[in-house]
C-alpha cells in the first residue's frame, strides 16, 4: 500500500490531532529522508505577532520525524504509532516565518534502532532559505 506524493492529507500519518498539527503536507519519503510541508494558518497555537513561534518550529521538526515513521506504519497497514522527543541538540532557529508562508522540513535520518530515530532536520521558508536546523532524538513510546 503506497501513495502518489505529495500527501496533502497527513491526519492518519501522524500521532497528532487539531490544534496541535505542524505538518500539512508529506512532500516525499524514503527510507532515510523524510520532508514535509506546512501553510501556516492565522489562528495555530504557535502563532505570536503573525509569527510561527520556536516551540511551533521544533514541534514541526517532531512532527516531521513522526510523519516519517507514520508513513513507514501506514505502507503496512498499521496506525501511527505515538513517540516522543528523547533530546534536542545544536538547535539554530535564524528566522522565524510567517503567518501563511508555506515551510519546508527536511529529515535526514541518522540512525534507526529499536523505536529511536536520530535526525538532522533542516526547515526551509517559502525562498528555499535555511530558518531552522537541528539534530534531534525520538522515542516511540511502548
Amino acid at each position: 500500500m503506497s501513495a502518489q506524493f505529495p500527501i496533502k492529507d497527513v491526519t492518519k500519518l501522524i500521532p497528532q490531532k487539531a490544534p496541535f498539527v505542524m505538518v500539512d503536507s508529506l512532500i516525499s519519503f524514503s527510507e532515510t529522508e523524510v520532508v514535509s510541508a506546512f501553510t501556516i494558518p492565522t489562528n495555530n497555537i504557535f502563532v505570536e505577532n503573525n509569527k510561527f513561534t520556536e516551540p511551533g518550529l521544533v514541534e514541526n521538526m517532531a512532527q516531521t520525524i513522526a510523519l516519517h515513521t507514520g508513513y513507514n506504519y501506514f505502507v503496512k497497514g498499521e496506525d501511527a504509532p505515538t513517540g516522543y522527543i528523547g533530546s534536542i541538540k545544536k538547535t539554530n532557529i535564524t528566522q522565524l516565518p510567517k503567518v501563511n508562508e508555506t515551510i519546508t522540513t527536511k529529515v535526514n535520518v541518522l540512525h534507526e534502532i529499536m523505536g529511536v530515530t536520530m535526525v538532522e532536520i533542516s526547515v526551509f521558508n517559502a525562498e528555499n532559505e535555511e530558518i531552522a536546523s537541528g539534530e534531534m532524538k525520538t522515542v516511540l513510546a511502548s
